[in-house]
């Protein structure tokens, strides 16, 4: 088991907003995960935390940051907007990994965990930065919102997506044949839907997390 310190809250300034999160650094960390949450999530999210938890075991840091203000959410609660605005996501995520080199002075390589639309996000921040995102995985994501920034992102992908989830696997192998990362996967967790709800099912996301970002970060 890996020996870490406590959960830092920290606060994220990116253009007028201030975004909250959680940041986790084990003693000796081999890379930081950002984790970019899905639609309507937050950093409180039950099968994000399942994952970081996995990760910071297998000795990565995470940054769970909230990728809307708490006003936006409740404006999108409402509306169901913002959730799906990846440019404004993705400016979030970019803000985020700013931050970690520019305020936090943090070295390590940087990974990013995405789920549900949060993925695209995550994906346009990678097109976006590419010398500072070393891996990608997108948890029953929404790859192909990204859209032609697929064609930029050279970071190593990896696009886990459940058996039981046939419209957004199908969505998935599309975005996957647009990816440019010379190293690229597609994994289908058995009898898994899209929550991954299924007894067994986040754990072999996880494990499948802690691999790649293992061999890439």
């Amino acid at each position: 088991m890996t020996r870490h310190a406590p959960v830092s809250g920290v606060s994220i300034p990116v253009g007028n907003a201030v975004l909250e999160g959680d940041l986790l650094l084990p003693s000796g960390a081999r890379g930081v995960v950002v984790f970019a949450h899905g639609s309507g999530s937050s950093r409180h999210s039950p099968r994000n935390r399942a994952v970081a938890g996995a990760l910071n075991e297998a000795g990565f840091g995470t940054l769970l940051i909230d990728l809307l203000t708490v006003a936006e959410e409740d404006v999108d609660r409402y509306t169901g907007e913002l959730r799906f605005d990846i440019g404004l996501l993705a400016r979030r995520v970019v803000g985020a990994i700013g931050w970690m080199r520019d305020v936090r002075h943090l070295s390590h390589p940087i990974g990013i965990f995405g789920a549900s639309t949060g993925a695209a996000a995550a994906l346009v921040a990678a097109a976006k930065r590419p010398d500072d995102v070393a891996a990608i995985v997108s948890r029953g994501g929404r790859p192909d919102l990204a859209g032609e920034r697929l064609r930029s992102v050279v970071a190593p992908t990896l696009l886990i997506v459940g058996e039981r989830d046939p419209q957004v696997l199908e969505l998935n192998q599309e975005a996957l044949a647009l990816l440019a990362a010379a190293d690229k996967e597609l994994v289908v967790v058995p009898g898994a839907s899209h929550l991954f709800e299924e007894p067994g099912a986040l754990a072999a996301v996880a494990r499948l997390a802690a691999d790649w970002f293992g061999r890439h970060l």
